[in-house]
């Protein structure tokens, strides 16, 4: 189903009221030609961002110290930082236009999301924090009186976690702020920036990434809360509301119905009788598993670099013919295999 521009993000801008701290606008109030602008925006936002990750580069030193020891803020000097209001930012990396090995040294569990929340904010620069760590992104969402500072200390926070240089983080990540930030929100939790658009299980990420921003130990305040909720409600609206989720919602289903459509035409044997060969054993393994046990398969081969996850499926998947093996014969394992 097509949707014009001005649909689609109305839709995906679902509020209950005006984010005054976010300088949210209502939907009605949108144009066609205000989206066109707004994606300029997020061009000119990214350009400005850039001086800000130039001047965060060169304040990085190996020892991950930001100019030294800082001075801890007076009550007045706090008070005076907290009437300006905050901002809303966020840096990321998604599968669009960052690599692989970055985005595995900077992939956080989700049981971790709280305490390294915890740790961005632990030096005083970002007020509150939010992570969303995928399969295919990592984004910090965060919210600060002082962009500059803000933006320096994320960019510190990376440098340490991923234990590469300022100049290699640059070419992977984006930087977002305002109104941008909250757009771009909007299209993840909407399921538009997704590999399957209209995919789900993004929706459910954010919702838990709202959800322990709440927590007695998150480090999410009014406005990352709010501005989280507001997502997730978007979210549930556009796919309630539209046929953007209608046919396969993700990946995993994707490969299947495409498998199984093709399996006779090109294969000449039911879809069911196929070798099938899979590469990885985590959750998108889980998923594609699970679909295919559905679909009447029932051999299948994991390829991985350790066994303990293929394992772990096998028991998870007690009627699924699971085999597996390493990677030193993953071109054995292709060779013999149909899909």
């Amino acid at each position: 189903m097509k949707l014009s521009s001005t649909a689609l993000l109305a839709s995906l801008a679902i509020v209950g009221g005006a984010v005054t701290s976010l300088a949210f606008t209502s939907p009605s109030t949108i144009t066609t030609s205000r989206t066109s602008a707004k994606y300029s925006a997020v061009d000119s936002s990214a350009l400005r961002m850039s001086a800000t990750m130039d001047e965060a580069s060169s304040v990085v030193t190996v020892n991950g110290a930001i100019g030294g020891m800082r001075r801890k803020k007076t009550k007045e000097e706090r008070l005076e930082l907290a009437s300006k209001g905050l901002q809303v930012h966020v840096v990321g990396l998604s599968i669009h236009h960052a690599q692989v090995e970055v985005r595995e040294k900077l992939a956080i569990p989700e049981a971790e999301w709280n305490d390294q929340s915890n740790l961005i904010c632990s030096t005083g620069q970002v007020e509150e924090a939010a992570i969303l760590s995928t399969c295919n992104r990592f984004e910090i969402y965060f919210a600060a009186s002082d962009a500059h500072e803000a933006n320096a200390r994320v960019m510190e926070y990376l440098a340490e976690r991923s234990g590469l240089p300022v100049s290699v983080l640059r070419k992977n990540i984006f930087m977002l702020q305002g109104d941008d930030a909250v757009w771009h929100l909007m299209r993840v939790a909407g399921g538009l920036d997704s590999l399957v658009v209209g995919e789900g299980q993004i929706l459910s990420q954010v919702r838990q990434c709202h959800l322990h921003s709440i927590e007695e130990d998150g480090s999410g305040g009014k406005v990352l809360s709010r501005l989280l909720n507001n997502a997730v409600a978007a979210g549930k609206r556009v796919r309630s509301e539209t046929n953007i989720s209608k046919g396969s919602v993700s990946i995993s289903s994707a490969a299947v119905e495409l498998s199984e459509a093709r399996c006779m035409d090109d294969l000449n044997l039911p879809f069911s009788e196929a070798r099938l060969a899979v590469v990885g054993a985590g959750t998108m393994t889980r998923l594609l598993v699970t679909h295919l046990a559905s679909r009447g398969l029932e051999r299948i081969t994991i390829v991985n670099r350790s066994l303990a996850r293929p394992q772990e499926l096998q028991e998870q998947f007690p009627d699924v013919d699971i085999e597996i093996c390493l990677v030193d014969k993953l071109w054995d394992v292709i060779k013999r295999s149909d899909i």
